[in-house]
């Protein structure tokens, strides 16, 4: 396999193959303005990538249909997964020739509000862009993300990104988050549908600083960071699943410097002073939940957008 241009895929010999990697992301705010009349909602939230990745490879077939094979259990190979919905849906715009076999390496909790699903459709997407050489800007892939999720705007640019519409309206944010991370996923079912309908019910919460939050992160400041991790969701989902509560105080005494929980849940993460308090913090709390994993964020130097397909 040869490095492509773009520094984080990699392409074999004859073109016809490519893999690339689909970065994890947490919500370091989450907050909801409004429900739209189509049934969406309007959101400002701060996206962050992390290094935790799965691994998508795509390989060109002469046989017409899309293929997706993976090891990891639970996960559905037809149109009901995000990588096969979004490579659908380019072949289906371009009308491209043959087929497609995706491969999939899962790292990332699945149905864990870390958008894993999400990253993987938008490796799809810009995988696809250069094996098959459409001529689509970045811009026009975040687009073609939208059509598959909410969260694959995203997870096409990467980084650290003030979202907001339904999610495809993205600022990119210079951003130094101090901390190691230490994310747990508890063993609950979670249904983001269900959750939003919930917090559609319940009464107005306890609202993000997320204008505060942003120059904490610009200027690196640590307590400015932990003190403003607000995700609107998280009462509504510890309503129907008090471990989550249980998680973030078990977090906070292990010496997290401030906790939440990602997206519409189940993982809540910790920010640790260092590696070593993460790893320690970890060794504790997997007695109790075996899904926890130290995480750091994506490193900054990757190039933008793309960074949560790239290495």
């Amino acid at each position: 396999m040869n490095r492509t241009d773009d520094g984080h895929s990699f392409f074999d010999r004859n073109h016809q193959e490519i893999t690339l990697y689909a970065h994890a992301k947490i919500n370091l705010t989450l907050d909801i303005l409004l429900r739209r009349p189509d049934g969406y909602h309007e959101v400002r939230m701060i996206m962050q990538e992390l290094a935790l990745k799965d691994t998508v490879t795509l390989q060109r077939t002469e046989k017409a249909g899309i293929l997706l094979e993976t090891e990891a259990p639970d996960i559905p190979k037809d149109d009901r997964n995000l990588c096969v919905k979004a490579a659908r849906g380019l072949f289906e715009r371009f009308g491209l020739p043959g087929g497609l076999r995706i491969g999939l390496v899962k790292r990332i909790p699945a149905a864990a509000g870390l958008a894993g699903g999400s990253s993987d459709a938008a490796a799809v997407i810009r995988g696809m862009r250069t094996l098959f050489d459409l001529k689509l800007t970045d811009q026009e892939l975040m687009a073609e993300g939208k059509k598959t999720g909410a969260d694959v705007p995203f997870c096409v640019l990467g980084g650290t990104a003030l979202s907001e519409g339904i999610g495809e309206i993205l600022t990119p944010v210079r951003a130094v988050l101090p901390f190691t991370l230490l994310l747990v996923k508890p063993p609950a079912a979670v249904s983001t549908k269900e959750i939003y309908e919930a917090y559609d019910r319940a009464e107005a919460a306890l609202r993000p600083d997320t204008e505060g939050m942003l120059r904490a992160l610009g200027e690196g400041d640590a307590d400015g960071i932990a003190k403003r991790l607000l995700n609107v969701l998280e009462p509504v989902t510890s309503e129907k699943h008090p471990v989550i509560r249980g998680i973030r105080e078990d977090l906070m005494k292990l010496g997290a410097r401030g906790a939440a929980m990602s997206g519409s849940g189940p993982t809540v993460f910790g920010l640790f002073s260092s590696r070593a308090d993460a790893e320690s913090a970890e060794a504790g709390i997997r007695k109790l939940y075996p899904e926890a994993f130290t995480a750091v964020t994506a490193p900054v130097c990757d190039p933008k957008p793309g960074a949560c397909s790239g290495s």
